[in-house]
């Protein structure tokens, strides 16, 4: 439903009221960002991407953090922001694709928020990370096979999830749709 705005500009009404958090879970490259901000936009929600807020509370990129402290300190710093945002109002959270593999942190997002797994096939995801050099787990080797054994890995963990959406090449707002459709249903079921 369209609404006009303080200034007089249309504005569409959210199609409902969130009371959790939409918490964004998938492989890098699966569009948890991209569709996270398109997503908390049209519901009427902050969005959080939770690598920035890592590397807010690190003063260093996520790359840096890999390079000086190793991945496990990654992901305890990224365990604790998650768990944090969690403890905060109803959000949209895009996560990093390794998050939803500790037991903690799926816990947390189970007792919180609602998740969704964004699934893409290996060749789209291959093709959308490589539009950036900033991830520190395919910068050794070639990321088609790294994506095969991060998806054979973490695929059980991110079924887990709550609902599962196909993240598919074409228009965001399609994918947006179809999580939006997902929530609907679960909050009516």
């Amino acid at each position: 439903m369209d609404m006009l705005d303080d200034d007089g500009a249309t504005t569409t009404q959210p199609p409902f009221e969130l009371d959790r958090s939409i918490v964004l879970v998938g492989l890098m490259g699966a569009g948890k960002t991209t569709i996270g901000r398109r997503l908390a936009k049209r519901l009427g929600v902050p969005f959080v991407d939770a690598d920035a807020e890592i590397e807010k509370a690190a003063g260093c990129s996520i790359k840096d953090i890999f390079e000086c402290y190793g991945e496990a300190a990654f992901r305890e710093g990224e365990r604790r922001v998650i768990c944090r945002l969690m403890a905060g109002p109803p959000q949209i959270v895009a996560t990093g694709g390794g998050a939803f593999m500790n037991d903690e942190t799926r816990k947390r997002v189970k007792e919180a928020g609602v998740s969704v797994w964004l699934k893409a096939d290996i060749p789209t995801l291959v093709a959308r990370v490589g539009k950036r050099d900033t991830r520190p787990l395919l910068s050794k080797g070639d990321p088609e096979t790294i994506l095969r054994e991060l998806a054979a890995k973490r695929d059980p963990f991110y079924a887990e999830a709550d609902i599962h959406v196909e993240s598919r090449d074409g228009p965001h707002d399609n994918v947006v749709d179809a999580v939006i459709d997902a929530l609907r249903n679960r909050q009516a079921a």
